[in-house]
Protein backbone atom coordinates (compact mmCIF):
# COMPACT_ATOMS: atom_id res chain seq x y z
CA UNK A 1 0.00 0.00 0.00
CA UNK A 2 1.23 3.63 -0.78
CA UNK A 3 0.09 6.74 0.03
CA UNK A 4 0.92 9.73 -2.18
CA UNK A 5 -0.63 13.56 -2.54
CA UNK A 6 -1.41 15.43 -5.18
CA UNK A 7 -2.72 19.14 -5.59
CA UNK A 8 -6.00 19.51 -6.99
CA UNK A 9 -8.72 21.66 -7.04
CA UNK A 10 -6.41 24.41 -4.62
CA UNK A 11 -6.29 21.82 -2.18
CA UNK A 12 -3.63 18.73 -1.01
CA UNK A 13 -5.52 15.23 -1.54
CA UNK A 14 -4.67 11.75 -0.79
CA UNK A 15 -4.65 8.16 -2.43
CA UNK A 16 -4.40 4.94 -1.16
CA UNK A 17 -2.69 2.73 -3.74
CA UNK A 18 -2.55 -1.18 -3.76
CA UNK A 19 -0.40 -2.57 -6.63
CA UNK A 20 -1.36 -6.27 -6.75
CA UNK A 21 0.91 -9.09 -8.44
CA UNK A 22 -0.93 -11.11 -10.79
CA UNK A 23 -3.55 -13.75 -9.34
CA UNK A 24 -5.60 -11.62 -7.51
CA UNK A 25 -9.30 -11.12 -8.18
CA UNK A 26 -12.27 -8.71 -6.41
CA UNK A 27 -15.76 -7.99 -5.31
CA UNK A 28 -16.62 -4.18 -5.02
CA UNK A 29 -19.20 -1.99 -5.12
CA UNK A 30 -17.17 0.38 -6.56
CA UNK A 31 -17.78 2.74 -9.74
CA UNK A 32 -14.51 1.56 -11.34
CA UNK A 33 -13.92 -2.08 -11.44
CA UNK A 34 -17.33 -2.62 -9.68
CA UNK A 35 -18.60 -6.33 -9.38
CA UNK A 36 -16.46 -9.42 -9.13
CA UNK A 37 -13.64 -9.38 -11.67
CA UNK A 38 -9.74 -9.69 -11.91
CA UNK A 39 -7.53 -6.82 -10.70
CA UNK A 40 -4.14 -5.56 -10.31
CA UNK A 41 -4.70 -2.19 -8.60
CA UNK A 42 -6.73 -0.71 -5.66
CA UNK A 43 -7.01 2.86 -5.34
CA UNK A 44 -8.75 4.83 -2.63
CA UNK A 45 -8.46 8.42 -3.52
CA UNK A 46 -9.65 11.29 -1.59
CA UNK A 47 -11.68 14.44 -3.18
CA UNK A 48 -12.32 17.73 -2.29
CA UNK A 49 -15.69 17.95 -0.21
CA UNK A 50 -19.08 18.79 -2.37
CA UNK A 51 -17.16 16.95 -5.37
CA UNK A 52 -19.14 17.67 -8.34
CA UNK A 53 -16.72 16.61 -11.19
CA UNK A 54 -19.29 15.11 -14.40
CA UNK A 55 -16.76 12.29 -14.74
CA UNK A 56 -15.51 10.83 -11.56
CA UNK A 57 -14.53 7.17 -13.40
CA UNK A 58 -12.19 8.99 -16.02
CA UNK A 59 -11.15 11.06 -13.22
CA UNK A 60 -10.27 7.59 -11.01
CA UNK A 61 -8.69 6.44 -13.95
CA UNK A 62 -6.55 9.13 -14.71
CA UNK A 63 -5.27 8.60 -11.16
CA UNK A 64 -4.76 4.91 -11.14
CA UNK A 65 -2.06 2.50 -13.10
CA UNK A 66 -3.06 0.73 -16.14
CA UNK A 67 -4.82 -2.54 -16.25
CA UNK A 68 -7.70 -4.14 -14.21
CA UNK A 69 -9.02 -2.34 -11.11
CA UNK A 70 -11.02 -1.38 -8.50
CA UNK A 71 -11.13 2.88 -7.72
CA UNK A 72 -13.24 4.23 -5.18
CA UNK A 73 -13.18 8.15 -3.67
CA UNK A 74 -13.94 9.85 -0.20
CA UNK A 75 -13.57 13.36 0.90
CA UNK A 76 -12.75 11.92 4.31
CA UNK A 77 -8.81 12.29 4.65
CA UNK A 78 -7.28 8.66 3.55
CA UNK A 79 -3.85 9.53 5.88
CA UNK A 80 -6.20 8.94 8.59
CA UNK A 81 -6.85 5.43 7.41
CA UNK A 82 -7.14 2.45 9.83
CA UNK A 83 -5.28 -0.88 9.37
CA UNK A 84 -6.26 -4.12 10.82
CA UNK A 85 -4.94 -7.59 10.58
CA UNK A 86 -6.20 -10.67 11.72
CA UNK A 87 -4.74 -13.86 10.93
CA UNK A 88 -4.04 -13.52 7.64
CA UNK A 89 -7.45 -11.02 6.58
CA UNK A 90 -5.60 -7.38 5.73
CA UNK A 91 -8.18 -4.48 6.24
CA UNK A 92 -7.50 -0.95 5.80
CA UNK A 93 -10.74 1.66 6.49
CA UNK A 94 -11.54 5.45 5.53
CA UNK A 95 -13.76 6.46 7.94
CA UNK A 96 -15.84 9.66 7.31
CA UNK A 97 -19.08 10.37 9.15
CA UNK A 98 -20.54 13.83 8.94
CA UNK A 99 -23.64 12.47 8.22
CA UNK A 100 -24.53 9.55 9.39
CA UNK A 101 -27.39 7.83 7.16
CA UNK A 102 -30.22 5.21 8.11
CA UNK A 103 -30.14 2.44 5.36
CA UNK A 104 -33.80 2.16 5.21
CA UNK A 105 -35.90 5.66 5.72
CA UNK A 106 -38.89 7.04 4.56
CA UNK A 107 -39.37 7.55 0.85
CA UNK A 108 -39.31 10.87 -0.36
CA UNK A 109 -36.86 11.90 2.83
CA UNK A 110 -33.96 13.95 1.42
CA UNK A 111 -30.39 13.00 2.35
CA UNK A 112 -28.31 15.68 4.11
CA UNK A 113 -25.16 13.85 2.98
CA UNK A 114 -25.52 14.88 -0.65
CA UNK A 115 -25.67 18.60 0.05
CA UNK A 116 -22.41 20.56 -0.83
CA UNK A 117 -19.67 20.38 1.21
CA UNK A 118 -20.67 17.67 3.37
CA UNK A 119 -17.37 15.27 3.98
CA UNK A 120 -18.42 11.12 4.35
CA UNK A 121 -18.19 7.74 2.87
CA UNK A 122 -16.79 5.11 4.79
CA UNK A 123 -14.66 2.77 2.81
CA UNK A 124 -13.23 -0.48 3.37
CA UNK A 125 -10.81 -2.94 1.58
CA UNK A 126 -10.10 -6.40 2.47
CA UNK A 127 -7.41 -8.83 1.09
CA UNK A 128 -7.87 -12.58 1.94
CA UNK A 129 -5.12 -15.08 0.85
CA UNK A 130 -7.57 -17.71 -0.10
CA UNK A 131 -9.67 -17.86 -3.93
CA UNK A 132 -13.27 -17.98 -3.11
CA UNK A 133 -16.36 -18.78 -4.89
CA UNK A 134 -18.59 -16.40 -6.38
CA UNK A 135 -21.01 -16.76 -3.92
CA UNK A 136 -18.95 -16.84 -0.99
CA UNK A 137 -17.77 -13.29 -2.64
CA UNK A 138 -21.35 -12.26 -2.08
CA UNK A 139 -21.19 -13.32 1.24
CA UNK A 140 -18.29 -11.55 2.06
CA UNK A 141 -19.47 -7.88 1.65
CA UNK A 142 -22.65 -9.10 3.28
CA UNK A 143 -20.07 -9.91 5.97
CA UNK A 144 -18.45 -6.90 5.70
CA UNK A 145 -21.45 -4.80 5.78
CA UNK A 146 -22.63 -5.84 8.86
CA UNK A 147 -19.55 -5.68 10.98
CA UNK A 148 -19.11 -2.16 9.71
CA UNK A 149 -22.68 -1.75 11.50
CA UNK A 150 -22.01 -3.45 14.35
CA UNK A 151 -18.98 -1.15 15.04
CA UNK A 152 -21.03 1.91 14.45
CA UNK A 153 -23.85 0.87 17.00
CA UNK A 154 -21.27 0.46 19.76
CA UNK A 155 -19.56 3.79 19.03
CA UNK A 156 -22.99 4.94 19.09
CA UNK A 157 -23.47 6.67 15.58
CA UNK A 158 -26.99 6.85 14.53
CA UNK A 159 -26.96 4.73 11.43
CA UNK A 160 -25.85 2.16 9.39
CA UNK A 161 -23.28 3.76 7.24
CA UNK A 162 -23.50 6.84 4.89
CA UNK A 163 -24.95 6.87 1.46
CA UNK A 164 -21.85 6.69 -0.21
CA UNK A 165 -19.90 4.15 1.57
CA UNK A 166 -17.74 1.66 -0.86
CA UNK A 167 -16.42 -1.77 -0.59
CA UNK A 168 -13.62 -3.95 -2.02
CA UNK A 169 -12.65 -7.99 -1.45
CA UNK A 170 -9.68 -8.88 -3.12
CA UNK A 171 -8.66 -12.64 -3.09
CA UNK A 172 -6.46 -15.26 -5.05
CA UNK A 173 -7.82 -16.02 -8.64
CA UNK A 174 -6.32 -20.00 -8.42
CA UNK A 175 -6.46 -21.96 -5.84
CA UNK A 176 -9.54 -24.62 -4.01
CA UNK A 177 -11.98 -22.18 -3.51
CA UNK A 178 -13.84 -21.68 -0.35
CA UNK A 179 -17.68 -21.54 -0.60
CA UNK A 180 -18.74 -19.77 2.61
CA UNK A 181 -17.43 -15.74 3.61
CA UNK A 182 -20.48 -15.53 6.29
CA UNK A 183 -19.21 -14.07 9.58
CA UNK A 184 -19.09 -17.87 11.25
CA UNK A 185 -16.94 -19.12 8.50
CA UNK A 186 -13.26 -19.54 8.82
CA UNK A 187 -12.14 -16.23 6.88
CA UNK A 188 -15.60 -14.26 7.08
CA UNK A 189 -14.99 -14.89 11.05
CA UNK A 190 -11.39 -13.53 10.73
CA UNK A 191 -12.75 -10.62 7.90
CA UNK A 192 -15.72 -9.26 10.28
CA UNK A 193 -13.38 -9.21 13.26
CA UNK A 194 -10.74 -7.34 11.08
CA UNK A 195 -13.57 -4.76 10.05
CA UNK A 196 -15.60 -4.39 13.15
CA UNK A 197 -12.05 -3.07 14.70
CA UNK A 198 -11.10 -0.48 11.60
CA UNK A 199 -14.68 0.98 11.34
CA UNK A 200 -14.82 0.98 15.32
CA UNK A 201 -11.58 2.98 15.83
CA UNK A 202 -12.10 4.94 11.83
CA UNK A 203 -15.20 6.31 13.85
CA UNK A 204 -13.73 7.10 17.34
CA UNK A 205 -10.86 8.75 15.48
CA UNK A 206 -13.60 10.81 13.62
CA UNK A 207 -15.71 11.77 16.72
CA UNK A 208 -12.21 12.91 18.06
CA UNK A 209 -11.45 15.08 14.96
CA UNK A 210 -14.96 16.57 14.49
CA UNK A 211 -15.10 17.43 18.18
CA UNK A 212 -11.64 19.40 18.15
CA UNK A 213 -12.69 21.49 14.98
CA UNK A 214 -16.47 21.91 15.48
CA UNK A 215 -17.82 19.56 12.79
CA UNK A 216 -21.07 18.40 14.71
CA UNK A 217 -20.58 15.02 13.97
CA UNK A 218 -23.98 13.91 15.54
CA UNK A 219 -25.78 16.50 13.76
CA UNK A 220 -29.54 15.06 13.25
CA UNK A 221 -29.48 11.95 10.89
CA UNK A 222 -32.50 10.96 8.68
CA UNK A 223 -34.74 8.70 10.94
CA UNK A 224 -34.88 4.74 10.32
CA UNK A 225 -37.74 4.00 8.39
CA UNK A 226 -40.88 2.74 10.54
Amino acid sequence: MNLSYRDEDGAELGALLWELEPGWRAISSAMVGGGIGPVSWVLNAQVVAGYSRMDPVDHLLSLAPGGPGVGMMTAAYVSRYVAVDDEDVSVVATVGLRVPTWAAAPAGTADPELRPTRVGTINIVAFLPVAMSDAALVNTVMTVTEAKCQALAEVGYPGTGTASDAVCVAVRAEGEQELFGGPRSVWGARLARAVHRAVRQGADDWRRVAQRIDYEPLARPIEPAP
